[in-house]
This record gives structure tokens, C-alpha cells and sequence, in this order.
């Protein structure tokens, strides 16, 4: 089933030159099925290309998605234009009486500040509130998996030597989890960060099941039962050369930083490097998207109602 994004959003032109099948307003209404009600607050300063990499995921997905794109109102985006986030996005003050059956909040390049140093820190604790009530899954990302950890479960944060930088093994704790079915046992997943969560403050008490981990990197994905939530604390959204982005990026500013581990073939930053997790993602969403349509309520009004 195609995911449903407004006509003119450009991550439209990318996936349909993907072959991710899109579904147009008038398309969308004339079905005689309730879509899923997908919100993304996207954190990450790179919106449009943040936006397709998740479009893309839940496009795959066999159910209708409508996808509505949320900011924080109190922070303005370096490097996306304010005609792009007027045309497409909607604040969290103008969604915050809607019910959502999936919610997103993705990372941020705010890592290495204190969760209360961020300036939208007081905004973005009020929606992780908000998810209890008005959304029935939530899905959190890399920073936003981390302040989602520590909000609901004072999960701390700590500081890397060096960044975790690359793709890694990682093993699959939970083979009968429904959001791991049809996993490997081991699987590869990239890591762009400076801090970690440690598997020894998962505390038994916080209902939270480690359902994927690294020996190099730590735990990568959590699941909980209250809220229906998810928390991954790594990129496996990311597109084939966002880690070669970064790696340029930081070369060319005089950056230091190793080459991405187990990213180019022959750890040769000359060559293309290899998409190594692309069916993972989509079967992790893709499972996201199956439990979410299977668990939440027909009547979108009754989310959070118990």
C-alpha cells in the first residue's frame, strides 16, 4: 500500500524515482480504509533528506500510511528553509489535540549537551508527555531514543572517548519478539555517535526489554510495553552514503576522524561504500507498522484510552 505525503513535498520526487509506490490526495480519498497516522518530529538539521529516509522505510510497508511532519515552534532550523517548514511541517502546539496511531522523534547533533542545556528541552519533555495520552506507538531515534530514555527512565547518557562510527554486528536478543520477526541472528547497523546508554542501567523495574545489542557498540534497541515504544539508538534509517557524508564533511573541516568501521569495501574510503542493513530497516518498520495497525484502536479518538 503506498504512503500518502503532500503532492509537493520533494522527498516525492526521490522515492518515486525508487520505485516506492505514493499515493495522491485524491487516490487517498477515494479508498474506503482508515490510513494510519504516522507523525514524524523531525529533529535532525538535514529535514528533507531526514524525511525521505523514513518516508522511504514506511512506503514499503503493505498498509496506508499518511505521514504529517511536526517541528518544535521554539527552535529555528540552520539548514532547512523557513518556505520548505511553513509548506510542510506543522509545530507540536498545532498537532498537540490530534491522536496519532505511530509517533517518531528522531535524533539530533546535540549529543554532548546536557538533556536540559537543549534549547527546546522543556518543549520536547512536554511531548514525550503527550505521547502517553494522544499517540498509541512511539518510536525514538538515536538522540531522541536517548532523551525519551532518560525522560520516562532516568537512563543516562554517557560520553565516548572517541565517536562509535561505522557499521557493526549486531546480535538479535529476542527472536520472538514481533518487531524482530523475521530477523537474522546477526545483522549490521550503522552508528554515528559521541555518547552511549549502557545495558547495566536497564534496570529489570522500567518494563524495558533489550531487543538488539552490539559487543562494540552497546544495546541498540529497546522495546517497552507501556506506550507501545520503541527506542533505537542508532541509524538504521540511514541512506547508502550518509556515513560518507559525514566522514567528507569532517575531512574536509580538519576534523579528526577514523574511517567509518566496516563501512567501504577493503576499509578503502576510495570506493562506493555497501548498503549492508537496507533489508533490515525495512523489516524492522515494516514490523513497527504491522503492530501498530494490529493493536491500535479503529476509532483514532479512543488512542490512550487504555
Amino acid at each position: 500500500m503506498p504512503i500518502k505525503i503532500p503532492d509537493q513535498l520533494p522527498a516525492r520526487e526521490v522515492l518515486a524515482r525508487e520505485g516506492v509506490s505514493i499515493m495522491d490526495e485524491k487516490t487517498a480519498r477515494r479508498q474506503d480504509i482508515r490510513p494510519l497516522q504516522i507523525g514524524l518530529l523531525n529533529l535532525m538539521p538535514n529535514k528533507i533528506r531526514t524525511e525521505t529516509q523514513f518516508a522511504r522505510l514506511m512506503g514499503a510497508t503493505p498498509l496506508q500510511v499518511e505521514l504529517t511532519l511536526v517541528r518544535v515552534g521554539n527552535h529555528k532550523a540552520k539548514n532547512t528553509s523557513e518556505e520548505h517548514l511553513i509548506a510542510f511541517y506543522q509545530t507540536w502546539e498545532e498537532v498537540r489535540d490530534r491522536k496519532f496511531d505511530g509517533f517518531i522523534v528522531t535524533g539530533a547533533p546535540i549529543e554532548l549537551l546536557a538533556f536540559e542545556e537543549v534549547n527546546y528541552w522543556n518543549e520536547l519533555t512536554r511531548i514525550l508527555d503527550w505521547t502517553g495520552t494522544n499517540v498509541h506507538s512511539s518510536f525514538f531515534i538515536c538522540w531522541g531514543a536517548m532523551a525519551a530514555a532518560w525522560h520516562f527512565h532516568e537512563v543516562p547518557k554517557y560520553t565516548l572517548d572517541k565517536k562509535a562510527f561505522g557499521v557493526f554486528r549486531h546480535r538479535n536478543n529476542a527472536p520472538a519478539s514481533p518487531y524482530l520477526a523475521g530477523f537474522s541472528d546477526d545483522f549490521a547497523i550503522p552508528v554515528s555517535r559521541w555518547t552511549e546508554v549502557r545495558s547495566a542501567d536497564i534496570k529489570p523495574d522500567t518494563g524495558l526489554e533489550l531487543l538488539m545489542e552490539s559487543d562494540r557498540t552497546g544495546p541498540c534497541l529497546l522495546s517497552e510495553k507501556a506506550g507501545n515504544r520503541l527506542y533505537m539508538f542508532n541509524h538504521i534509517e540511514y541512506d547508502s552514503t550518509s556515513l560518507k557524508e559525514e566522514y567528507d564533511r569532517d575531512v574536509a573541516a580538519g576534523t579528526a576522524i577514523e574511517v567509518p568501521h566496516e563501512y567501504y569495501p577493503g576499509n578503502d574510503p576510495s570506493k562506493p561504500p555497501l548498503n549492508r542493513w537496507r533489508s533490515h530497516a525495512h523489516l524492522l518498520f515494516g514490523n513497527w507498522i504491522n503492530q501498530v495497525y494490529q493493536t491500535t484502536p479503529y476509532d483514532i479518538e479512543n488512542v490512550g484510552q487504555g
